[in-house]
């Protein structure tokens, strides 16, 4: 007997903020072009750790600029060939990861990774809440002049002010739905490029054009080897992956809101590859011109801003990061939250009340990040759950592909009683041993010294693993 939670969902709007946000949605739903699966991309690469990342990539990895490109173009290309796995059963079913989990992991061990993932998600929402926060503080600073004052909890009065807004701005946007997601995404991330194209122009201005020569010394790597330079090569591949990683598990998220899938195919083309290099491109020019300017190579573009001394660009600066720190937050933890926690009890939360448990959360962790969190070892932690994730992706991929042939039953996904996807009492016995066996190397290579060569490689060898134990264990038993 399927569930009430089929009939609820079936029932009601995916894009209706009171509906159940793990429903199909409808056609008439299936808004999205190309422009905004692009925009997704473009504002989950235009983050000030994104920025600093991308900078850092041309300086400490000890290799040329045309390595360091091309690494960042093939990482691209990589993530994008990954996205297009995982997005098409979104795009075609209307299905969000947490359902389409349940397909390979059971209609309740389907909970495990979507609680992970969404563990992962809250946590980086709360933090990113904060760091938004700090540009609207740089903004009324630059505006009113005022700047001290006494802390409570290691924040300043404009600093809490700052936050609270924040934090309601991004209450505001997703209790209107998911329309207003895509059209801050749209507005977003055309307008982070055009603020730092008009960053590097200052720069370029105020270097009295010797931009470009700076560019082609870090450019320049005469004592590089064939060696240093290919290992350095697939070190930035390895890096760009894994800071892609979250998105590409839980990427159906996304697609399902696509028109059809060579739109999904089309934006992610544009999307991935294009926005790596102009990006990547505008980060290597405003840092060189940085070290011309002020004789640093600095990756931080709030310390470059600050450098400046220029009040009307640190309130442009300001209006940016903080367009582009919402935009990550709303694609890299806002959405896989929301969906991981109302796949818990999908009859009674929705899409408004599972933003609300994020909004609470990230209340807690982002108000006190500065004076309590900040000072515990989590790093650890939430590297952790991202190396545990890892072999869902491949699971989810090799059942989809391999073993369902791309053929999903839709009513037996959201029957959580019984039907093809309940397994044995909702768990799908092969696909969890898959799951720990690789996940304990996965977790190894982030603890244990003697896999530390490996660190940079745990998301796309926990993958690997988890796709082929999967596929072992579950031609053996015969579970399909």
């Amino acid at each position: 007997m399927a569930s009430t939670e089929h009939t609820h969902l079936a029932d009601s709007g995916t894009l209706d903020p009171t509906g159940n946000t793990l429903s199909p949605v409808t056609p008439e739903e299936k808004t999205w072009g190309w422009f905004a699966i692009f925009n997704i991309w473009a504002n989950d690469v235009q983050s000030l750790f994104g920025y600093s990342l991308v900078a850092s990539l041309f300086i400490s990895y000890g290799v040329g600029g045309w390595t360091a490109f091309a690494a960042l173009v093939v990482s691209g290309l990589f993530v994008m060939w990954m996205v297009n796995l995982s997005g098409a059963a979104g795009e075609k079913y209307g299905i969000p990861y947490p359902v389409l989990a349940r397909a390979s992991l059971g209609t309740e061990g389907a909970k495990l990774p979507a609680v992970l993932r969404a563990t992962v998600a809250v946590f980086w929402y709360g933090v990113q809440v904060y760091f938004a926060s700090t540009a609207l503080a740089l903004l009324i600073r630059s505006l009113t002049g005022l700047s001290g004052g006494a802390e409570i909890f290691g924040l300043t009065g404009i600093d809490w002010l700052s936050f609270v807004l924040v934090w309601g701005f991004h209450i505001v946007i997703f209790w209107r739905g998911m329309n207003w997601v895509e059209t801050f995404l749209n507005i977003a991330g055309p307008f982070v490029y055009v603020v730092m194209i008009g960053l590097v122009v200052v720069l370029w201005q105020r270097s009295d054009g010797e931009l470009l020569s700076a560019t082609a010394t870090i450019f320049a790597n005469p004592e590089g080897t064939f060696w240093t330079e290919f290992n350095g090569f697939i070190a930035i591949i390895g890096t760009m992956v894994a800071y892609f990683s979250a998105v590409m598990i839980n990427f159906s998220d996304f697609s399902r809101y696509a028109k059809d899938k060579p739109t999904m195919v089309k934006g992610n083309l544009a999307g991935l590859p294009f926005n790596m290099i102009l990006f990547s491109a505008l980060a290597l020019l405003t840092t060189g011109g940085a070290a011309v300017v002020f004789g640093a190579e600095i990756i931080n573009p709030t310390e470059i801003v600050e450098r400046t001394d220029s009040v009307l660009l640190g309130i442009i600066a300001a209006i940016t990061f903080f367009a582009a720190t919402v935009g990550i937050n709303l694609v890299a933890n806002f959405i896989p939250a929301v969906n991981g926690i109302a796949n818990l009890s999908p009859e009674t939360i929705s899409f408004r009340k599972a933003g609300l448990i994020t909004s609470v959360f990230a209340l807690v962790i982002g108000g006190f990040w500065t004076s309590f969190i900040s000072q515990f070892g989590i790093s650890g932690f939430v590297n952790t759950l991202g190396a545990t994730l890892a072999p869902i992706f491949g699971i989810m991929i090799v059942d989809y592909y391999l073993h369902r042939k791309e053929q999903l039953n839709l009513a037996d996904l959201y029957d959580t009683q019984g039907g093809a996807y309940h397994y044995n009492n909702g768990w799908n016995g092969a696909a969890v041993k898959a799951f720990a066996l690789a996940g304990i190397f996965s977790v190894a290579t982030v603890w244990v010294p003697w896999f530390g060569f490996l660190s940079g490689y745990n998301w796309v060898i926990g993958a690997l693993l988890g796709g082929v134990l999967y596929h072992a264990l579950a031609k053996g038993n015969g579970a399909r």
